[in-house]
């Protein structure tokens, strides 16, 4: 099956989750998934900036990106996370390729705004070209994918520098164009929680009782809205939140004993 994975940059600080991650994809391509990883980074992009001095602000979570954390974001994403992650699959015999949306222009951005503020050089995916990631597939590569791409052309935007893409919202429009049978969103929880239990299934309606009884808060909306939003983009897949801690996360992950199911 081929796999849309999902990680955060909370799972990707330390060399010890790099090594799991590595070992994790590792096992599913000798069970015969072909992966494709996604990732984030916004601890390391926090972390630079304040060295840099430069201020932080948010609207709806979403980082206001202004020039200079563009750059910022291009560094980290493009570099720092991607290398890092690159170089722990290869270790562990994971032949992989480091992505972002300018390569083989695998996607473009569309300027986004949240109730009309300007976010700056923040965007959603606008246009996915699947030939490069394709390619890499059929030679058994891993690509690893980080969610920063060139402003589309036909966008009406400054489009001097790359344009900050959340990775969990990246999700849904690339699973689809890469015809992904299952997105993976691995965190650093066991699923979403009612009361310290996980929940086994969500549809829609369910998240949006959970959410109004404050059940689905904080950090686990955006988690949330972007596995329905998969489950949107691909009816007919696999979509969860699973734990990404251990080297059979990814395995784990396909079973109903792990994580949270959404369907339909």
């Amino acid at each position: 099956m081929r796999l849309l994975v999902k990680v955060g940059g909370a799972q990707l600080e330390e060399d010890a989750g790099r090594r799991d991650l590595a070992r994790a994809l590792a096992r599913a391509r000798d069970a015969g998934h072909a992966p494709i990883l996604v990732h984030g980074g916004g601890n390391q992009i926090r972390a630079l900036t304040r060295r840099l001095g430069l201020a932080e602000r948010y609207v709806d979570g979403l980082r206001v990106t202004d020039a200079e954390t563009a750059d910022v974001v291009l560094m980290t994403l493009g570099g720092l996370v991607n290398r890092q992650l690159v170089a722990a699959l290869q270790a562990h015999g994971v032949p992989a390729v480091g992505l972002t949306g300018a390569d083989g222009l695998t996607f473009t951005a569309a300027r986004h705004a949240v109730r009309g503020e300007d976010l700056g050089y923040v965007g959603t995916v606008h246009e996915v070209r699947p030939g490069l990631v394709e390619t890499l597939l059929a030679q058994g590569f891993v690509p690893v994918i980080g969610t920063i791409a060139p402003l589309d052309p036909g966008q009406d935007a400054p489009g001097d520098r790359f344009y900050n893409v959340n990775a969990d919202h990246a999700c849904g429009p690339l699973a689809r164009a890469f015809g992904a049978g299952a997105v993976l969103f691995l965190s650093d929880v066991p699923g979403v929680l009612d009361g310290g239990r996980r929940i086994e299934r969500l549809t829609a309606a369910r998240c949006a009782e959970l959410r109004a009884a404050g059940t689905i808060a904080a950090g686990m909306i955006p988690k949330v809205d972007a596995a329905l939003a998969a489950l949107e983009a691909l009816p007919g897949a696999l979509v969860k939140i699973a734990p990404a801690d251990g080297p059979d996360a990814v395995l784990r992950a396909l079973s109903p004993e792990t994580g949270t199911t959404f369907t339909a």
